[in-house]
């Protein structure tokens, strides 16, 4: 596969928000109280997701270029899922629920954007269009919930 720079940089963007997703999901099931168990087994799916998300990104851009990491720290989009984090400690189930669903707000447009760039080869689009498809559900899912427990 032939990545250019743009590729690579809109890739390891969608690694750093699903590192971010996994830190925040992680911080959310530390900080859940026993009431509210059931999310703790949602959410570490959903991290789940976002460690083999990244993973598979990382194997496309690995073979050509630098695989980003970290979590990001300057991205405005990014931003919004390590805002998320510090809010989910000792919250009701809507508000956690709602904090979730920002920070899923977030990822499902970066997923968007990435998808609209034209920046991205073939093969790449196939992978990150199956990704987008799951983080599109786990945003319906989180919703759903959240409207359940407003209700």
């Amino acid at each position: 596969m032939a990545t250019t720079s743009s590729a690579t940089s809109v890739i390891n963007d969608l690694i750093e928000i699903n590192n971010d997703r996994v830190a925040g999901f992680e911080k959310a099931i530390a900080d859940i109280n026993d009431e509210n168990i059931d999310l703790k087994a949602i959410f570490q799916g959903y991290a789940e997701q976002s460690r083999k998300n990244g993973q598979e990104l990382a194997a496309i851009v690995g073979s050509v270029d630098e695989v980003e990491t970290g979590n990001s720290v300057t991205g405005t989009l990014h931003r919004v899922w390590i805002d998320v984090k510090s809010l989910f400690g000792g919250s009701d189930r809507a508000s956690i629920l709602s904090e979730a669903e920002r920070g899923e707000d977030a990822i499902k447009k970066a997923y968007q954007d990435a998808l609209s760039s034209n920046d991205l080869p073939y093969d790449a689009v196939e992978v990150v269009r199956s990704q987008a498809q799951e983080i599109y559900s786990a945003h319906d899912n989180i919703k759903l919930l959240r409207d359940a427990a407003k209700a």
